[in-house]
């Protein structure tokens, strides 16, 4: 961990406000990344709340909001991410071949129509940069404009995730592997 992380002791006012809001909201503890952030406590507090609107409060469902949320991991190689969302994944019903095949930078076989679109646009954020016109035009077909926007925002604040994660080295607990190569 190159960042020493605070305690509740050690933080100001503001930083201790955004922290307990953490703990307060539906995750019930600080997400890790969150620990790094509370150096820019007003930034922290907002990207924390965006985190818990795209993790509990969009159009779908976990299995299919962590599809978005483990190509992105795996695009930025985040293994704390990974480790994390990979718990998360499993949990909220995700077939297993699903994420050994992201792991894996292979495509995975889809048989729900909209888990499908939402890899191919969270691959087509992160790879191509965009979605080209026909990908666009399905994914609003198949997701919705909502939807879309809702992919748009997992890959973009989890891309914020990943940066903070791997830059501050945060380690995975103790005795864990990362998977990611």
């Amino acid at each position: 961990m190159r960042l020493k992380l605070l305690s509740p002791g050690e933080m100001s006012e503001d930083q201790r406000r955004t922290y307990e809001e953490s703990i307060a909201s539906k995750r019930g503890r600080p997400p890790p990344p969150m620990m790094a952030w509370l150096n820019s406590p007003e930034m922290a507090r907002h990207a924390t709340r965006l985190g818990a609107v795209l993790r509990f409060d969009t159009i779908f469902p976990a299995k299919l909001s962590e599809i978005a949320i483990l190509v992105t991991a795996r695009h930025w190689t985040s293994h704390y991410e990974w480790y994390a969302h990979k718990r998360l994944a499993l949990q909220g019903g995700m077939a297993p071949a699903i994420i050994d095949a992201i792991r894996d930078r292979r495509t995975p076989e889809f048989g729900d129509p909209t888990a499908k679109m939402i890899y191919d646009v969270a691959k087509s954020l992160h790879e191509g940069k965009g979605l080209s016109q026909g990908l666009y035009d399905e994914a609003v077909k198949v997701l919705t404009e909502r939807g879309l926007v809702e992919v748009i925002g997992l890959c973009g604040y989890y891309t914020m995730v990943s940066m903070t994660l791997n830059t501050f080295e945060f380690d995975l607990p103790e005795g864990e592997v990362s998977e990611l190569k």
